[in-house]
């Protein structure tokens, strides 16, 4: 990861970008009309699809050790050559190897945020080698030098406009705003790049242990490109993606797409069972697929955090968060942005490294009422919340390396204890106001205050509010 800006100044940055605050906006309430009209007009019990969804995602779960080893076995009998990665860089180093021993210094990916988590392109960049993307929003961001700003549309917060510009300067291309015009140049492009390839990547949106074999789904032809022109097809493919079943698994896929695009179906489904077998006309000769954890069974191992182990990828959780929509995904300044990105990356990446974000939540729970999968997400956030400050129970890695603020803390023990007093709480809620004018004055150096008035205006404590407490309830504070 680049370095990390003070989440303060990056939201501030973010709140003052008008052209992108306007595009994701229009971006997102498109998303969730798509959401809200599919499920009315093609469902008849969605919430019972939940339900259904749910369970089987943690049947896989709960049987995982047992998913995983059926997978092995039905996959390397299709031909299917597994690895096992524990680490990020133990996954980057197995695709690395796989190229030296082939002899391959380029190598195409389909969209995948696994290979986003693992910082494959900047390992193979560093070895050398090339990495292209072909998922139109992720070749518009490469161009450009950024990283995915939304999980499922990577350049959302980007307009014709812009991507013109950017196909301009870093194609050569003749400056267009015509969407047509702009895909012509994207594929144009990338046709020349899948010319001659040997290798091809992809994620895994669900693997099946029953049949050995993986689904993936999208919408623009590239990924199925990436896994049939070239000779070698390698899938990442998180441990969490096994479910048992193929029935399991298509119940997910009727879930996922309405959930993240607001189609019925998506356009393309590639169900991968092996490599080309003898008469086949297409297909790779070669198909690996690399299973890594990457602290996913640490996860898994969490009484409170294994329910986002269910996240099945579709977004819907960003489409509809105020906060998300106000300040789009760079601001989060991790790999999953987003009420699921607050959940997962302080579990993956550290609390340390990544619990700052969670103060973007406002926990209003839209993205718990819009999860498909059910993942109670605001209440795994409020969860993390307190192990970041040492009252939660069985923290995430990293949690003990958070600096915490002695004075803070013994500051919010005493208000607990007055608070949770009802004279107490009377008495001094009474006498506020007598400190208005030393809070007001010395607001930029007092604890708690300090951070509240750099951001918000402080209100006014008076005494006239209190009084009409008084005259509502009836109770005399004096």
């Amino acid at each position: 990861m680049s370095k990390k800006l003070p989440h303060e100044q990056i939201v501030g940055v973010k709140l003052n970008d008008n052209q992108m605050r306007e595009n994701l906006m229009k971006a997102m309430h498109t998303l969730q009309r798509n959401r809200l009209n599919i499920i009315k007009d093609k469902f008849n019990d969605w919430q019972g699809l939940r339900n259904k969804a749910k369970t089987a995602k943690n049947n896989a779960l709960m049987s995982l050790k047992d998913r995983l080893l059926e997978f092995e076995e039905n996959a390397s009998k299709n031909g299917i050559k597994v690895h096992w990665a524990s680490s990020d860089e133990e996954a980057c180093e197995i695709i690395y190897e796989l190229m030296i021993e082939k002899n391959i210094n380029k190598i195409l990916k389909g969209k995948s945020m696994a290979s986003e988590e693992i910082g494959l392109n900047h390992f193979l960049e560093k070895k050398g080698i090339s990495a292209i993307e072909t998922d139109l929003g992720e070749l518009i961001l490469q161009l450009n030098g950024e990283t995915p700003v939304h999980i499922v549309v990577p350049a959302i917060h980007r307009n014709r406009y812009e991507v013109g510009e950017i196909f301009k300067e870093k194609l050569n291309a003749p400056l267009e705003s015509d969407i047509e015009k702009l895909n012509a140049i994207a594929r144009k492009h990338l046709r020349d790049e899948f010319e001659g390839l040997k290798m091809g990547l992809s994620g895994v949106n669900f693997a099946i242990s029953k049949e050995g074999a993986f689904w993936l789904i999208e919408n623009e032809g590239n990924g199925r490109m990436c896994t049939t022109a070239p000779d070698i097809h390698v899938a990442l493919c998180g441990v969490e993606k096994v479910m048992q079943s193929f029935e399991d698994a298509a119940t997910m896929v009727c879930l996922l797409t309405p959930s993240a695009t607001g189609q019925f179906i998506p356009t393309y489904n590639n169900i991968i069972s092996g490599p080309r077998k003898n008469g086949d006309l297409d297909g790779p000769k070669e198909v690996h697929v690399i299973l890594f954890d990457h602290h996913r069974s640490d996860m898994l191992s969490h009484k409170d955090y294994y329910e986002a182990l269910r996240c099945i990828r579709c977004g819907a959780c960003m489409n509809f968060c105020p906060v998300y929509d106000q300040i789009g995904g760079h601001a989060y300044q991790t790999i999953y942005p987003g009420p699921i990105g607050e959940v997962i990356s302080p579990n993956l990446f550290g609390m340390d490294n990544t619990g700052d974000i969670l103060s973007f939540c406002s926990l209003c729970g839209r993205c718990s009422e819009v999860c498909p999968v059910k993942i109670p997400l605001a209440d795994l956030i409020r969860k993390l919340r307190a192990n970041k400050i040492g009252q939660g129970e069985n923290p995430p890695m990293g949690t003990n390396l958070v600096h915490k603020n002695n004075l803070e803390a013994s500051v919010f023990k005493k208000f607990e204890k007055m608070a949770t007093n009802g004279d107490s709480w009377r008495f001094y809620l009474s006498k506020a106001h007598y400190f208005n004018w030393f809070v007001q004055s010395f607001k930029g150096s007092l604890p708690i205050v300090k951070k509240w008035s750099e951001f918000k205006d402080l209100p006014q404590i008076k005494l006239d509010l209190y009084k009409e407490v008084q005259k509502i309830q009836g109770v005399s504070y004096e």
